[in-house]
């Protein structure tokens, strides 16, 4: 044990004297590590987290144990392995997990270690260590860190520039950046070599499905969970039901749909958004719009027969969404009026609706503009909300319609 726990250290003091980039989050760093409450950061494999974590201790005495090195859980003896950690880190002061989901139990030994007073910085990669596992035996004893891939302001730093100042002779690479976020999508490793994203996402998806999903569920019907995934990758922005999907794919059971789904979502893959309604029994049966974690999967796996550059860009938009700190459970919503007219986003605070919007890849055509226009009107009445947008690609201008001032802007400016 000594011998992999001597290995890990190694592994962690090259990974400290790598360059990064710092990511852009929404809490303050020094107030995070100050608590003494489990600093827990968590989203989709390989988005950076423990980078994250690395570069929020990189100037700490901190221990590291990594859980997702098969040999340090095969030869798992907690008691020995804090021993070990005090001859090899003396006198740390943190101590970093990273993804010890993998760990069995693991909830109740973090327990164990928070009680003994140890200053915990933990990632993990899984949506239950939010809900079931964390809050059963740590509820407010942690503060959630969330990670995404890149977004678009972060690609644009990688590559030079500055998307809050670009300059008339960078007009160009922008916009060739912006299409190629859009298309691709913000994963890290995929930045520096955009022609190998395919086959790297690709090969990503399959390991979620295979590693996190299969694996920890034992499931035996591998191809239908596989199966799964791909239709809902290919229905991206789509409102589905569990009935709609398991007709699709002659599923048998629709609770065996249901508790996929779930599977799926655990690692942040998929998302569903519900449909709101004031009525939560109504709410809970309607069919969920499906959103993948990264635009980048879409063009690696989905089956396409065109460039769905209107659903890229909403996916994109529910991604941002996400960072902006919104939520699928409480503040974020679809919608549908009573005429049936769609609404891409709903979005809450506290008990009233805060903001309606729509997002259309273009606003030029005359029967575009009357669509997105009258459905957010109609939505507005019913809602009684005043803020009105659309997002697009590139267009900005205000217009007035059915009594109300609608903001039509580019996306790329709102994810600012």
């Amino acid at each position: 044990m000594k011998t992999i726990l001597l290995s890990q250290r190694k592994e962690r003091d090259d990974l400290l004297a790598q360059s990064y980039i710092a990511r852009r989050i929404l809490v303050n760093i020094d107030d995070l590590l100050k608590s003494h409450l489990i600093k827990l950061i968590i989203g989709p494999r390989r988005v950076g987290k423990s980078t994250q974590a690395l570069l929020m201790l990189r100037n700490k005495n901190f221990a590291y144990l990594n859980f997702d090195k098969q040999e340090l859980r095969d030869n798992w003896n907690a008691d020995l392995v804090m021993r070990l950690l005090d001859e090899i880190y003396p006198n740390y002061d943190y101590l970093m997990l990273d993804e010890v989901q993998n760990l069995p139990n693991w909830d109740v030994w973090v327990t164990e270690l928070f009680r003994n007073g140890k200053n915990l910085v933990i990632t993990g990669s899984n949506a239950n260590m939010l809900s079931s596992e964390m809050a059963t035996v740590l509820t407010g004893k942690y503060l959630p860190l969330e990670m995404l891939p890149f977004s678009l302001a972060e690609f644009f730093e990688w590559h030079h520039l500055d998307i809050n100042n670009v300059q008339p002779e960078q007009q160009n690479d922008a916009i060739v950046l912006a299409d190629d976020y859009l298309r691709n999508g913000g994963y890290p490793e995929t930045v520096a070599a955009r022609s190998l994203a395919g086959t790297y996402l690709s090969t990503l998806f399959d390991s979620i499905i295979w590693k996190d999903i299969v694996k920890r569920h034992k499931i035996r019907n591998t191809e239908d969970i596989n199966n799964m995934a791909l239709y809902l990758l290919s229905n991206f922005c789509n409102p589905l039901s569990a009935n709609d999907i398991a007709d699709a794919l002659r599923l048998k059971s629709v609770n065996t749909t249901q508790k996929f789904m779930g599977y799926l979502h655990e690692p942040f893959l998929f998302y569903y958004l519900p449909r709101f309604n004031n009525k939560l029994k109504l709410m809970a049966k309607a069919p969920k719009k499906i959103y993948v974690v990264d635009n980048g999967f879409v063009a690696a796996k989905a089956f396409s027969t065109s460039d769905n550059l209107g659903r890229l860009l909403e996916n994109q938009v529910f991604v941002n969404l996400l960072r902006k700190g919104y939520n699928t459970e409480q503040s974020m919503f679809y919608y549908r009026t009573r005429n049936d007219k769609e609404i891409d986003f709903v979005l809450r605070e506290h008990n009233h609706v805060k903001q309606l919007i729509q997002v259309s890849y273009e606003m030029t055509a005359e029967k575009t503009i009357r669509r997105e226009c009258s459905a957010l009107v109609e939505a507005a009445e019913e809602l009684h909300c005043e803020e009105l947008l659309v997002l697009t690609n590139n267009e900005k201008r205000t217009t007035e319609w059915g009594g109300r001032t609608i903001h039509i802007i580019p996306a790329s400016e709102w994810f600012l």
